[in-house]
């Protein structure tokens, strides 16, 4: 069995328990933490604070299962199920104020992504699949997330979140090659460029330096939708790194040939 019954009631629960944790401090924060020595990358309490709601729900109702979050580590990894949890996804957006962040909340069964949630307590968006399906739901209603299909890179909307800071020397020029030929791109979207990409609103993602708990929880509801998303060298994306997410075929192999070119 890839996945369990009912997991949709399971996931809005935890969703439920990070957004009241975590709303609280948007827009309202005391203080701003540095966790790398040499570089930057910032967590505020709503990142902790997220984390540790999740956790305790999944501690009272699946304890035997591992746990892999980036606030709080790594717990019972060789469990047949593990939880893949960014509590905020976006800090930086989420310490400026704005709502392009995200709660990840992934579900791997024997090291493969099967079940995902995005969520974004602020506006009141979900995005979810069970591996099957991919789904949304807002104030403005629900629905079934569907990728769009585009034939050329010339025609394709790519979203990022920092080429600038978030890739290597060595990778910027290969992002800016395909961005050239793009028909429109835009930066800053976190999390939230994957989901638009399932909902058919853009048909491209491209970043580097992503961690697990960055991508496990949006690679079902990106394939679900109907989409393809990979390493840029094509290989399985549920341990992050460089990722091409697209919205079909034809745009992930283009991407992919561009970034592979020069």
């Amino acid at each position: 069995m890839q996945t369990r019954p009912d997991l949709f009631p399971l996931f809005n629960r935890l969703a439920d328990a990070s957004g009241a944790a975590i709303l609280p401090h948007f827009r309202n924060l005391d203080s701003i933490d540095n966790k790398e020595v040499g570089s930057y990358d910032p967590v505020t309490e709503g990142d902790r604070a997220g984390e540790r709601a999740i956790r305790a729900v999944l501690g009272e109702e699946l304890p035997q299962d591992g746990i892999l979050g980036e606030e709080y580590g790594a717990e019972r990894l060789d469990a047949d199920y593990v939880w893949v949890l960014d509590p905020v996804d976006g800090t930086r957006g989420f310490m400026s104020g704005l709502p392009t962040w995200g709660t990840l909340i992934g579900l791997s069964h024997r090291g493969r992504a099967v079940a995902g949630m995005m969520a974004q307590p602020f506006v009141g968006e979900r995005f979810f699949s069970d591996g099957t399906v991919s789904r949304w739901a807002g104030r403005s209603g629900e629905g079934i997330l569907k990728t769009r299909a585009c034939a050329r890179l010339e025609d394709a909307v790519m979203l990022s979140t920092d080429p600038v800071r978030h890739f290597k020397p060595e990778d910027r020029p290969h992002f800016d090659r395909v961005s050239a030929r793009t028909k429109l791109t835009r930066t800053g979207t976190d999390c939230y460029g994957y989901c638009m990409v399932a909902a058919g609103q853009a048909d491209l993602v491209i970043e580097a330096g992503l961690q697990p708990y960055d991508v496990v929880a949006l690679i079902p509801i990106i394939e679900a939708a109907g989409g393809v998303i990979t390493t840029w060298d094509g290989e399985p994306a549920h341990n992050g790194g460089r990722i091409v997410a697209a919205g079909c075929k034809a745009i992930h192999d283009a991407a992919l040939a561009e970034l592979a070119a020069g």
